[in-house]
């Protein structure tokens, strides 16, 4: 590891990427800690936690995925989720819309298409977001005003700047993407776990001889878990290939024996974001109805609770072959074998090699889906009994969103060393 990221500084243009990332996820930490202007601390401290609060319920999800910044209302306390948001809308959409289908074939000219879409509709949810929470915020009693101006200055000016910040981190997660090291929303949203963790770490460890021993548990606990996950993402399901000789030219092509590797988790943890995503859109949809009591119960309930542990399960299930279909396709697949001169010992080319590889795909798919459920779900259930902030901060899906992330990240600096014949991380 170590010989690793000395290799990955040596080349330059990979060191430039490294650092780049490096430098805008702290510029993004910043900017989860300014302040909106005409904000009152006192009151909005007590709103977050007093025993009837709201992030008692479905804004507690909300805060987790802003990093805490929605709790004192910075500059970034959309978070991602609005980008998110849009994103999975518009990969839903390729999938029933066929104009949209067409684009996302194209190439990179679909591609940059379907990104401006995203963005127009991230601009638009970010937009309706800070309405609503600056309505929600008001229904609690809290007043933005200062400096003696009209209320409706204050009202605009916050609007504008929660909406701005929400574009801006999108400009940062896209300037990663492009420019640095990884996914961009992956980086922002692993940031956002790490900076609530020695805060609930504290809290946990601060109850007493009981409080130590529970999160020395959990850490063990974690570190058991974590190889399981690794194994998982690394894991593969090779199909062997056989390619049958020809003549091109004077030479003899072909004869050789390889095989087509598909991963056990090909979704990766996509399933978790997405899933994480839909559960927070009521809770979005649930701070323009600050004084309605059912939509906040309905948030609440999805937000928290057995309803959010059995929708999280079908979800990741659904998201899993969803996004697995997305990015593999088996009659494509066969397709380029069948040019290549390629097939499947006993299976016949064609449809019949299509439907081989997607019923492989579907075997591995489904189990690794329903372990990624478990691993989400059993924290946030242990968490109901014993109310431990650590279980809820760094539970099953902040550990696997934790280790997708990195080892997609290492996965990407690795090719790249692999490029100037410098040794990766694995072996």
């Amino acid at each position: 590891m170590l010989t690793g990221l000395k290799n990955a500084f040596r080349i330059k243009d990979l060191r430039e990427k490294i650092l780049f990332t490096i430098a805008m996820l702290v510029l993004y930490r910043l900017g989860a800690h300014v302040p909106v202007p005409g904000i009152p601390f006192g009151e909005m401290v007590d709103l977050f936690s007093g025993d009837n609060s709201v992030a008692a319920g479905a804004m507690s999800l909300l805060n987790l995925f802003s990093g805490g910044a929605l709790s004192y209302v910075s500059v970034f306390s959309l978070g991602i989720m609005p980008y998110i948001t849009s994103s999975i809308i518009l990969q839903m959409l390729q999938s029933v819309v066929p104009s949209l289908h067409e684009l996302a074939r194209e190439g990179e000219v679909g591609q940059t298409k379907i990104t401006q879409y995203s963005r127009y509709l991230t601009l638009a949810l970010a937009l309706l977001n800070s309405i609503g929470y600056l309505f929600l915020f008001k229904s609690y009693g809290i007043n933005f005003n200062g400096a003696g101006a009209p209320e409706i200055i204050f009202d605009i000016m916050i609007v504008g700047t929660l909406t701005a910040g929400a574009m801006l981190i999108m400009w940062i997660g896209e300037l990663i993407t492009q420019r640095g090291i990884g996914n961009g929303m992956s980086l922002i949203i692993f940031a956002n776990i790490m900076a609530g963790l020695p805060q609930a770490v504290i809290s946990s460890a601060s109850e007493g001889t009981m409080g130590i021993v529970v999160t020395v548990v959990i850490f063990a606990v974690i570190l058991c878990v974590i190889p399981l996950i690794v194994f998982l993402e690394r894991g593969q399901r090779r199909i062997p290939v056989q390619y049958a000789k020809r003549v091109v030219g004077r030479r003899m092509m072909g004869g050789q024996s390889t095989y087509l590797p598909i991963k056990v988790n090909t979704a990766g943890v996509v399933p978790i974001i997405f899933a994480s995503a839909l559960l927070y859109f009521p809770a979005q949809l649930a701070v323009f109805f600050p004084g309605v009591g059912w939509v906040q119960a309905v948030a609440g309930a999805l937000a928290s609770g057995w309803i959010n542990w059995i929708l999280n399960v079908v979800l990741i299930v659904f998201f899993a072959y969803f996004y697995t279909s997305m990015v593999f396709n088996p009659e494509e697949t066969a397709d380029n074998l069948k040019k290549q001169g390629g097939f499947i010992p006993g299976v016949r080319p064609g449809k019949a090699t299509a439907a081989y590889i997607k019923n492989a795909l579907n075997k591995i798919t489904l189990p690794s889906a329903i372990f990624l459920a478990l691993v989400a779900i059993v924290p946030s259930i242990i968490f109901s009994f014993t109310g431990n902030q650590l279980i809820q901060s760094f539970g099953g899906t902040s550990v696997l969103i934790m280790v997708g992330v990195v080892l997609d990240t290492l996965a990407k600096v690795e090719s790249q060393l692999k490029m100037y014949d410098y040794d990766g991380f694995f072996k």
